[in-house]
């Protein structure tokens, strides 16, 4: 039996062992996409606690400590930073087959030197000797993205951000990370939430011009692609509910555009008609600047009415949709493709039985001028655990090119979360290491120690021209 988190922590043969000593271990990080602010990059940010810096905003320890009867008030309530970390630690002792577990412990032995494992009484020790590092003036903002061995960082930003923080990052030479913006527009696609008609009004301000029509937010949001796009920037992101099934109708999106002006909130059809015409039109962009769009679709949002209210989004009350968008995606990118305007595509759908359609779908648009042009986009939110990772990456080997994929991002708020990018490489080398193992691939380490080379690092690099 193999004792708790030992260096060969997930590789079960000697193939896998060597894979990831000798070829992953060490390959620089590319973080694709995540939701660390530029602005705590740009200050520097020092954390007070380990609280703040393993706590605050996470969704995932606190969708956890719910389920195990944690009360709000140790969440998201007013509890001292100390009381929440010590009700956090005393559930996760128990969290069990959760990716959770395996996070915080790689985490807190990478960053905080914790060689044990956590029990209920592990409290009051491990406050001591994280606050200890934390405090320490060495484990600032900066300080954790150069230990965890990250080279080109992408933010996620709104088309009327200023990117201020980007470029005060880039004036410091000493830190040689490349924090680039990635453009996120979603604020300006959905028309039918609330304060819809204020963010018009802030697009309309950073891009100076006046916005009163479907076509004219379309050019505003081109003028704001030209400015993220001198800034470095290479990566739009969208997040769905599905990928939208109607036909783009410029003239139709027009009148719900004007309608909503107006203060009229469009149906469900119409936000369908008007989402993927904003696509489309964003898409011609795109390809013309031979950007990277990420669709993120599947996920049903807010689903506890109360607890939106009380504490807002992004709180820990989402889940997959089971909605199949798959047959609306074909059609999305067969749309882009008769029109010349099909770029580099990453498909991430949060619903897991979407894998082998997304690897089909994807296969039927890889045209021959870039290597997996169109990606499936690595195991997302609720399934970059071990057994939805596995599962991404034998579709993707069964019906597409896994030696092609662009491998993993932290998609997260955590400046700590990098042991994910570990995480992740040792299961792609045990996967890879095992049809070795079994003789469904010849151990010859020229080939198998660039596949995983690649995938740890490389594709990223040049699928965006990093």
């Amino acid at each position: 039996m193999s004792t708790f988190m030992n260096e060969d922590f997930l590789l079960t043969n000697d193939v896998a062992k060597k894979l990831f000593n000798d070829y992953a271990k060490n390959q620089p990080i590319i973080d694709y996409h995540c939701h660390i602010e530029a602005k705590e990059i740009a200050e520097n940010k020092e954390f007070k606690n380990i609280t703040e810096l393993w706590l605050g905003g996470d969704h995932y320890k606190w969708r956890f400590m719910r389920a195990q009867g944690v009360d709000e008030y140790y969440i998201t309530g007013d509890a001292t930073d100390k009381e929440k970390f010590l009700k956090w630690i005393e559930v996760l002792s128990t969290a069990i087959g959760n990716p959770l577990y395996h996070w915080s412990h790689m985490e807190l032995k990478r960053y905080f030197g914790f060689e044990g494992y956590v029990t209920k009484d592990s409290g009051e020790e491990l406050w001591n000797k994280c606050n200890e590092v934390i405090t320490s003036g060495k484990f600032k903002a900066k300080d954790i993205i150069k230990m965890s061995n990250v080279e080109t960082l992408c933010t996620t930003d709104d088309p009327a951000d200023s990117l201020e923080y980007h470029a005060i990052i880039k004036e410091d030479a000493s830190f040689t990370c490349k924090v680039l913006p990635a453009f996120r527009p979603d604020n300006a696609m959905n028309v039918e939430k609330e304060g819809y008609i204020d963010y018009i009004k802030k697009l309309e301000k950073a891009s100076e011009m006046t916005i009163t029509s479907f076509d004219e937010l379309i050019k505003a949001l081109k003028s704001r692609i030209s400015f993220f796009n001198e800034r470095g920037c290479r990566l739009a992101d969208h997040g769905l509910w599905c990928i939208p099934f109607s036909d783009a109708n410029e003239e139709k999106a027009d009148e719900i555009f004007k309608k909503r002006l107006n203060g009229e909130i469009p149906n469900p059809l119409e936000c369908d008609v008007f989402q993927k015409t904003f696509l489309v039109k964003l898409h011609e962009e795109y390809a013309r600047l031979n950007w990277v769009s990420q669709l993120h679709y599947g996920c049903r949002r807010d689903n506890n009415t109360d607890m939106f209210k009380k504490i807002g989004p992004n709180t820990g009350f989402d889940a997959i949709s089971r909605i199949a968008c798959e047959d609306a995606l074909a059609g999305f990118l067969d749309n882009l493709n008769s029109g010349n305007a099909l770029g580099k595509i990453i498909v991430y759908s949060l619903n897991p039985n979407a894998n082998e359609a997304i690897d089909t779908i994807c296969a039927c648009f890889q045209d021959g001028r870039s290597v997996n042009k169109i990606q499936h986009g690595s195991a997302w939110w609720f399934n970059d655990h071990k057994l939805g990772m596995e599962n991404h990456l034998k579709s993707l080997a069964s019906n597409g090119n896994l030696a092609g994929f662009v491998g993993m991002l932290t998609d997260s708020r955590s400046f700590v979360s990098y042991t994910r990018h570990e995480y992740f490489r040792r299961i792609l080398c045990n996967y890879i290491g095992t049809l070795v193992a079994n003789g469904e691939f010849p151990e010859d380490y020229d080939i198998l120690g660039k596949i995983v080379e690649d995938i740890s690092y490389r594709n990223a690099k040049n699928y965006f021209g990093f």
